[in-house]
């Protein structure tokens, strides 16, 4: 029983491995098609697109985060360009006008650096925001605790009430 369920583990293993190899030849299959059917735009989009390909390449983390919001904000970036190309015909001689001028390329670039830029610092202040709110409510509680302590006398504590307290009163089974 051990050996069919360790070879099937095996086998699922194969073919996770399999499946993840055949998607990589499908996309490169369909990025092949665009180029071999309009290679105006892919130039515009492998342009457009170039540092959230260098952003893939680079990024480590599982998931790759940092890439998934690069290449996100570089495609919205790019969606004035590619649909400009897409009105005038989509050639490779529009293509490589739109490309010259630095607005389009700037646009998308500095929209990719915007999604770097979410990716890294975004996370970072969400936590100094979350440490600031935590140090305000020990604040709060420290001050509610010392109000109490003034309002029962300096000798009381948590543990002294706990001894003191009737059998009835609190929790089940406490005292």
């Amino acid at each position: 029983m051990a050996r069919r369920a360790s070879k099937a583990a095996g086998a699922a293993a194969v073919s996770a491995a399999g499946g993840g190899q055949k998607l990589i030849w499908a996309q490169g299959l369909a990025c092949g098609t665009l180029v071999a059917l309009v290679p105006g735009i892919a130039l515009l989009l492998g342009v457009l697109l170039a540092p959230a390909l260098v952003a893939l390449a680079l990024d480590q983390e599982a998931g790759k985060p940092v890439a998934r919001s690069v290449f996100l904000c570089a495609l919205a970036g790019g969606v004035g360009p590619v649909r400009a190309l897409w009105a005038a015909g989509h050639g490779v001689d529009t293509a490589l006008v739109l490309l010259t001028g630095l607005g389009p390329v700037g646009l998308a670039w500095a929209a990719a650096a915007c999604g770097w830029l979410a990716a890294e610092v975004l996370p970072l202040g969400l936590r100094l925001m979350l440490e600031g709110l935590a140090r305000a409510r020990l604040a709060r509680l420290r001050a509610a605790q010392d109000r109490y302590r003034e309002e029962w006398g300096a000798g009381a504590s948590t543990t002294d009430a706990v001894k003191h307290r009737p059998a009835g009163d609190g929790p089940a089974g406490a005292g």
